[in-house]
């Protein structure tokens, strides 16, 4: 059974319209939910084996607070261009090349992409991965590989404006 944890970055800064999309860091709201959603991760156990990231200075920065947060060594993650990625098709394959000794894997990227992934492989349909969501997803596949349309259940869906019981 492989586990996928899809997050889509926290909320970006438009404040330097100049500067490239690649390197929109975090806004004040990011700095807040992103560390919220790290210690609803922790409260639920969550420990991926390997996390990936974009590269982009928002996905990048999500994905250290969350990592720092679930205790999560900040140097084994991964950083992939092709994570820096707007369509599904590109973040399924990045999936299925996962090395399969792999059981619990959490991508953090952009939308559309995470949206169309969490649609593709979840058993719940969501319009829409807010900022900073998390969407896990558990498989019946052995796989990677294996990774197809509706193959997995959904465990959880969360984001910083859910209200949590608790």
């Amino acid at each position: 059974m492989k586990t996928i944890y899809i997050v889509r970055h926290a909320k970006s800064s438009w404040k330097y319209p100049r500067l490239d999309d690649f390197e929109r860091p975090l806004n004040k709201r990011g700095y807040r939910d992103a560390p919220l959603m790290g210690r609803r991760l922790k409260k639920r156990q969550v420990m991926p084996e390997r996390i990936f990231a974009s590269p982009a200075t928002r996905a990048a920065m999500t994905a250290r607070i969350i990592a720092a947060a679930l205790g999560y060594p900040l140097r084994d993650i991964c950083y992939s261009e092709a994570l820096y990625n707007f369509s599904e098709g590109s973040l399924i394959q990045v999936v299925r090349q996962m090395d399969e000794t792999i059981s619990k894997a959490m991508i953090v990227g952009h939308n559309p992409a995470v949206t169309a992934l969490a649609n593709h492989v979840g058993d719940q349909t969501v319009s829409n991965l807010p900022t900073a969501a998390v969407y896990a997803v558990a498989t019946a596949v052995s796989r990677w590989a294996d990774i197809d349309a509706q193959c997995g259940k959904v465990v959880f869906f969360d984001f910083p404006k859910k209200q949590t019981g608790g």
